[in-house]
């Protein structure tokens, strides 16, 4: 990367830059490679953060689906860890992983789970037989269909006929599956093996695995990562959730260059568990120095840039997270090792300048909260928007989560301390509600950045970019109108 003048000698936003156009010859945006080729299986480069609010089994397997990498999140229990990874293990790579509820459910408690959004269904059967049989199956009934009914009414009285359904065997490519659902006169069906249920496939589906790649491991199975504290006993946690299936650790705390973050690190690099490991967070050079030193492959990068974070306003520490991603990638690149852009990012162009800054995969948390496959039900306020409820991995709420085993005394200190938002509504777009459709939206901005500056890669893109400065007029500029003149 480059800048289109002189270096600045102040740290900089993302907001106060943007990409100049280079003469290109790539041709299509669907040519670009987005593989971050970072050591892990990734891709596309994108990382959803190890944070409550944000990454649990479903959105880790959907975000692997299409070839991202999901970050659970180190304040839970290791044997919710354990079960966490073996179910995104367990989940298939090819369909979708169905979402089976009882035809005893009313459209109420459905809601909480799936809103009345396009491209989702619910197969209604009972739930706990596995494997489920498409005798089993009384229909699949349409995400849509939930905003049309009573809220008392039952699943089950919502079905109609005999479930469309599709054999696996059938199914030799992704455009030949898109072709099976529009023959069968259905938008959403089950995927079959021998009878049984071993996914759903929709149109939209269908056609986004002529897209996207699957993020997999050496036995063609959907890749995790999993992450943990510094305090404890962390080479013990480490190796277990390596055993559980883990293709990537994270060793994660508030200030990555610390003595504490560089002896944990180290006893975990010692394990030689084989796969790659992560460790921040950081905005220096001098910190991406030590931590390779200490074992570290890739390195998490930001201070302060999340939406959830209040470190900056309560401890003025941190740094603007370009400027941080910049430093610490060419450090990095130095010395073999890669660097994730750890928050900051509302727009798809902030995405496509932290990678031009030198980043591998950019981490993403609120956006990604406010999505369907996030933990947690989804909620509606007064005037019937659907919300996830949202908090910061410093504030109380996590806090207590986070040192409830500790006694009432010990964790009323640690809550007196606590910084960061306990609470927030992200809400849902009603027009992207789901993560894959944010997905979407982010990739198709991101290839389109890399046609602009001509490179078919990311390692293109890092030599191509140029990089200009801005006014906050001219980035205001930038925004589409809200509403017409």
């Amino acid at each position: 990367m480059d800048f289109s003048g002189e270096r600045p000698q102040v740290d900089l936003t993302y907001s106060d830059v943007f990409l100049v156009p280079r003469r290109s010859s790539v041709t299509s945006r669907l040519n670009v490679d987005l593989s971050p080729l970072d050591g892990t299986a990734a891709t596309i480069p994108l990382v959803s953060a190890n944070m409550n609010s944000v990454t649990g089994p479903r959105l880790a397997a959907t975000l692997a689906r299409r070839g991202g990498l999901g970050i659970l999140p180190q304040d839970l229990p290791l044997q919710e860890l354990d079960a966490a990874i073996r179910s995104v293990k367990s989940q298939p790579v090819r369909w979708d992983t169905p979402l089976v509820l009882s035809p005893s459910v009313t459209v109420a408690e459905a809601s909480r789970v799936l809103p009345a959004s396009e491209g989702y269904a619910i197969v209604v059967a009972d739930p706990t037989i596995s494997p489920l049989s498409i005798d089993d199956v009384l229909g699949v009934v349409s995400a849509p269909r939930l905003g049309t009914a009573l809220p008392d009414a039952r699943l089950g009285d919502l079905t109609r006929g005999r479930p469309p359904a599709v054999d696996a065997d059938d199914v030799v490519d992704a455009r030949a599956a898109f072709d099976l659902i529009v023959a069968a006169e259905a938008d959403t069906v089950c995927v079959l093996h021998h009878g049984y249920v071993v996914g759903t496939l929709s149109q939209r589906s269908a056609l986004r695995s002529t897209l996207y790649r699957p993020a997999v491991d050496s036995n063609n199975r959907l890749i995790v990562g999993a992450a943990i504290g510094i305090n404890g006993e962390a080479a013990e946690k480490a190796t277990a959730l390596a055993a559980a299936g883990a293709d990537v650790l994270v060793v994660d705390t508030a200030h990555g260059h610390q003595e504490g973050m560089l002896t944990a690190l180290r006893s975990v690099a010692d394990l030689n568990l084989g796969i790659p490991l992560v460790a921040g967070n950081i905005v220096t050079a001098e910190g991406v120095n030590d931590l390779v030193d200490a074992g570290a492959n890739i390195l998490k990068v930001g201070v302060g840039p999340g939406a959830m974070c209040t470190t900056r306003m309560m401890t003025a520490v941190g740094r603007p997270q370009f400027s941080a991603v910049l430093e610490t990638a060419e450090a990095a690149r130095a010395l073999g090792a890669h660097v994730w852009a750890d928050g900051g990012v509302r727009y798809p162009r902030d995405v496509a300048l932290a990678l031009a800054a030198g980043a591998a995969s950019v981490m993403i948390g609120s956006w990604f909260a406010g999505t369907v496959e996030s933990p947690g039900d989804v909620l509606f306020d007064a005037d019937g928007r659907a919300y996830k409820e949202s908090w910061g991995m410093a504030s109380t709420k996590a806090v207590q989560a986070r040192f409830g085993r500790l006694d009432a005394y010990e964790r009323a200190r640690k809550e007196l301390f606590a910084e960061g938002i306990s609470s927030s509504k992200i809400y849902l777009d009603p027009l992207r509600p789901g993560l894959e459709d944010l997905l979407d939206m982010i990739t198709s901005g991101v290839r389109s950045s890399f046609s602009y500056a001509g490179a078919g890669s990311i390692a293109e893109f890092h030599a191509r970019a140029r990089v200009g400065l801005q006014s906050a007029a001219g980035y205001e500029e930038g925004k589409a109108l809200p509403v017409s003149w």
